[in-house]
C-alpha cells in the first residue's frame, strides 16, 4: 500500500481505550435492552461505504486474526480497507467460519443457518451479525414493524423502520424462530442505524407487527 493509498484511510478511535471502552457500554446496553436505539459516540472518521455505527462496533469488537465475512457490497470498498487496516482482521469468503459478518443490506442478508451457531459447550463461538438499515426518506405506517419479548423487556419493544419490505421481515421472522429454538446455540444480531446500535441477542423472540 502506497502512502497516498494509507493517507486516503480514515483515522480510527483518536483515544483506543476510552474510543472501545465507550463502545462497548453501547454494545452492551443494546443487548441488554433489546430493541433500544442505543447512540454511538463517533471519533473517529468513519468509511463512506457504511455506517458510523457499525463501523465502530466492528472497530472496538474485532481484533487481529478475528475472521470477517463481508456481504458483496462491502467487498473492494473503503469500510473493507479501513476496518482490516485498523484491526488486522482477516476477510473470510466464509460465512460458518466467521466471527463477524458486516452486512450492508437486507438483500445481501445471507440464511442465518449459513453461519457459525457455536456449540452446546462454546455456544460464543457463533457468529456476531452486524447490519446496517437504511435510513427511511419518509416514515412509513405500512413499513413492516417486529414486537420483541424476551429478557431484557419488561413486557414488549417494538422495532420499526426497519428499511426491509414485507416479504424480507418475515423472511427473517421466520428464519430467526429457528436461531432462538437452537439456544444457546445461534448468532446474535446488531442493527445499526447511521447513529445508533439495536441489540437483538439468541434468547429475543420476535414477531411481526405491522
Amino acid at each position: 500500500m502506497t502512502a497516498f493509498e494509507l493517507s486516503e484511510i480514515g483515522t480510527g478511535f483518536s483515544d483506543m481505550s476510552l474510543g472501545s471502552q465507550s463502545v462497548f457500554r453501547a454494545a452492551l446496553e443494546a443487548l441488554s435492552y433489546p430493541g433500544r436505539k442505543v447512540p454511538l459516540a463517533v471519533t473517529f472518521e468513519a468509511p463512506e461505504a457504511a455506517h458510523a455505527s457499525s463501523s465502530g462496533l466492528l472497530l472496538a469488537l474485532l481484533e487481529p486474526g478475528s475472521l470477517l465475512w463481508l456481504s458483496p457490497s462491502l467487498v473492494n470498498t473503503s469500510a473493507a480497507t479501513w476496518i482490516v487496516f485498523h484491526t488486522d482482521c482477516k476477510i473470510t469468503p466464509h460465512q460458518h467460519e466467521a466471527d463477524f459478518a458486516w452486512i450492508k443490506n437486507w438483500d445481501e442478508l445471507p440464511p442465518l443457518e449459513s453461519f457459525a451457531l457455536g456449540t452446546d459447550e462454546y455456544p460464543d463461538h457463533s457468529t456476531t451479525c452486524v447490519i446496517d438499515l437504511a435510513e427511511p426518506s419518509s416514515p412509513s405506517a405500512s413499513a413492516p414493524s417486529l414486537t420483541l419479548m424476551g429478557p431484557g423487556i419488561a413486557h414488549t419493544s417494538r422495532l420499526d423502520q426497519l428499511s426491509a419490505t414485507s416479504a424480507q421481515a418475515a423472511d427473517f421472522v421466520t428464519q430467526w424462530a429457528q436461531n432462538h429454538s437452537c439456544f444457546p446455540r445461534g448468532v446474535d444480531v446488531f442493527f445499526a442505524t447511521s447513529t445508533s446500535l439495536i441489540g437483538l441477542p439468541r434468547t429475543t423472540h420476535i414477531e411481526i407487527s405491522g
